[in-house]
């Protein structure tokens, strides 16, 4: 039987320690197919990286590396003395050391370069793990591949150019062997380092997979698939067998916290196959999203982004006036400020913006962007808020689904409602203090399952 070509990409909880490395190369070796490997960095380096980018302390940067270095050195010598990592992981922590030292204000593209070692930190560590189990193993600088704008914070790849350069360099590596390489991490023409966003590693293995034409993109993470919303929040959420792309994706940019939104995005276009399931348990099953599946219920699941922002822009220039909505998007397009659920009367257009993920860099450009929208209407901010989005089929179809939807939300104020764009989403802006209790409600209603002695 002729192995599918597989993609895999371990998130940051998966390279916590060496137990969990080892768990995942077991995985990597369990199948020939696998031979691309994807890594996030150790669980808690980014938030440390971060920190210690917007650190003015000298005392608070020195503990930050301390802690990094300590971290890192430990699991270098824990992989042992055949193969030793130690001698590399502790250059790139020299680096960085001297790195930070060197820089005073933080710029964009610095920012970038030092959130970078996270990942070539992690990857050096794993490739030496999974060489102990797997013969062939090649650690590759992802910045020969994924080319990207220089939008520094969440560069934007370069699809035709990371296709050429995946057919070159990356396909010889894998007739004879396997590829580790880093996620989040990009890199501009002329070579300086970028980054794809938050989360950006899941979008990394996406982008291999479709450079590579892969049958299949798996998302090794710390649980066995997507739920039907936060076990957090609702103890009885259950795992989602299927997922067509079309949920996956709704459920991904409305704040299911296991996939990148893009992710999905870049698999429609290849129609590639993805597998969610948990690293250190990979019998426990998982999720599979593909273009269809076996069925298609009116509600699959229920997700939540906090933090909203509400921006509401009144001007009577609206009345009857052409272009005004132009105007506005034209705005927060050129300050790079992505709008969510829209809403308008006469003389008043309601937009949600996403805020939950926040940097001095994208504080500075809604800001910016507001600045100038007052200078043509006025503008009011309410803050504080949850967009709870419910995720299915035909629910702008099926009649009835949203009354009882919102029936059983009656005591719980409703700010704004987006319903009937598309058939798979109905979203609503409430109270970040209702934002839970909205969920369980919700999934008490449609998507609580019968204990198995009930069933009985």
């Amino acid at each position: 039987m002729e192995n599918h070509l597989k993609v895999a990409k371990f998130g940051g909880t998966s390279m916590r320690d060496l137990q969990a490395m080892q768990s995942c190369a077991g995985i990597v070796a369990d199948d020939p197919a696998r031979k691309v490997v994807i890594v996030s960095a150790t669980a808690g380096t980014t938030d440390q990286l971060t920190e210690l980018c917007e650190a003015h302390s000298l005392d608070r940067k020195e503990e930050l590396l301390k802690q990094i270095e300590i971290r890192h050195l430990e699991l270098a010598v824990q992989t042992g003395p055949e193969n030793n990592a130690y001698p590399g992981i502790k250059e790139m922590l020299i680096e960085l050391r001297s790195y930070v030292h060197g820089v005073n204000e933080v710029t964009a593209a610095e920012r970038d370069y030092i959130l970078s070692f996270g990942e070539r930190l992690s990857s050096s560590l794993f490739a030496n793990v999974l060489s102990k189990m797997v013969d062939g193993v090649v650690w590759l600088d992802v910045k020969d591949i994924l080319l990207t704008d220089d939008f520094h914070g969440k560069a934007e790849p370069q699809l035709e150019e990371i296709a050429n350069r995946a057919l070159k360099k990356l396909k010889p590596l894998l007739e004879n062997g396997l590829v580790v390489s880093q996620g989040f991490i990009g890199s501009t023409l002329d070579g300086k380092t970028t980054t794809l966003g938050r989360g950006g590693s899941d979008y990394s293995a996406a982008l291999f997979a479709e450079a590579l034409s892969a049958d299949i993109l798996e998302i090794w993470t710390d649980v066995a698939g997507i739920f039907s919303t936060d076990p957090g929040i609702v103890p009885d959420a259950h795992p989602i067998e299927e997922l067509n792309f079309n949920e996956a994706a709704e459920l991904a940019i409305y704040g299911a916290k296991v996939l990148h939104p893009a992710t999905l995005k870049t698999a429609i276009r290849k129609n590639t196959r993805v597998f969610v399931g948990k690293s250190m348990d990979p019998q426990a099953g998982g999720t599979w999203i593909s273009q269809k599946t076996g069925s298609a219920p009116n509600i699959r699941g229920i997700s939540i982004r906090r933090n909203q922002k509400l921006i509401t822009i009144h001007s009577l220039d609206m009345v009857h006036q052409f272009g005004f909505l132009a105007r506005i998007f034209e705005v927060l397009a050129r300050h790079k400020t992505s709008v969510d659920l829209v809403s308008t009367s006469e003389v008043n257009v309601s937009l949600t913006l996403d805020t939950g993920i926040q940097s001095n860099y994208s504080n500075r450009m809604l800001d910016n962007a507001i600045e100038e929208l007052r200078t043509f209407s006025t503008v009011h901010i309410e803050s504080d808020l949850s967009l709870v989005a419910v995720i299915g089929n035909k629910l702008n179809q099926t009649p009835g689904i949203s009354g009882k939807i919102f029936n059983s939300l009656r005591d719980i104020n409703i700010r704004m409602v987006c319903h009937g764009a598309s058939p798979h989403n109905l979203c609503f802006l409430v109270n970040d203090r209702d934002g839970d209790r909205s969920i369980r409600l919700i999934h008490k209603q449609f998507l609580t399952q019968p204990k198995k002695e009930e069933v009985l």
